[in-house]
């Protein structure tokens, strides 16, 4: 269930990596404008809920299963986790893209006028473009760390609220055991044992509370 969840949250948000229009190939032995990284893999579908009523629950039954994914995309807590992690996605995309940007114009500044400066000046230039470089290269891991910490977070607090829910379903359903569709390898399974939809209704009763 834990990988699962983490996938869930890294599947939430778009990070497609935003960079300034990279200039001409710069002269050999110079830095090149890092490129920002990519915060979290693309965005998946969003899930849909049925078109029709669920099937009901089989009289008796003693297993069921849930898409843990399902919970997280469709309930109130999952959808506010994903705003959170969005928001900080696009806030780092939008510093790594100023910091890309200052390095390339610095680039381009090297290569039109390089010929014409002399040897101090740059000299300058170039330590300036390798300290851009570098300081580009540690902002870009460091977003990618912080944003690594909030996914985490928000995994153990969606667990830490989920999970006890799910025994009340269980117990509330007299049953045996609860599967998670994805980590049980599930095939098929009769509609009715799939319990998503009322972990997402007790999981957004308990965030109203």
């Amino acid at each position: 269930m834990r990988g699962l969840l983490a996938a869930s949250l890294a599947l939430v948000v778009s990070a497609a990596p935003v960079c300034a229009q990279a200039p001409a190939p710069p002269a050999a032995g110079q830095p090149s404008a890092a490129q920002p990284p990519a915060a979290a893999p693309a965005q998946p579908q969003p899930a849909q809920p049925p078109a029709q009523p669920p099937a009901p629950f089989p009289q008796g039954a003693k297993f069921a299963f849930v898409n843990l994914q399902g919970i997280f995309q469709l309930s109130a807590e999952g959808k506010a986790a994903a705003t959170k992690v969005q928001a900080l996605t696009q806030k780092k995309q939008a510093e790594l893209a100023d910091r890309n940007k200052a390095l390339v114009a610095a680039q381009q500044k090297l290569q039109s006028g390089g010929s014409v400066m002399n040897d101090q000046a740059r000299g300058l230039l170039e330590k300036d473009i390798e300290r851009q470089a570098r300081e580009l290269e540690r902002l870009q891991q460091d977003a990618q760390a912080e944003l690594n910490e909030l996914q985490q977070d928000l995994q153990a607090q969606f667990q830490t609220k989920l999970f006890p829910l799910l025994e009340q379903l269980s117990v509330e359903k007299q049953l045996q055991m609860l599967f998670s569709a994805q980590d049980a390898g599930l095939i098929w399974a009769e509609p009715g044992l799939d319990l998503t939809l009322d972990a997402v209704k007790k999981l957004d009763a308990a965030t109203a509370k």
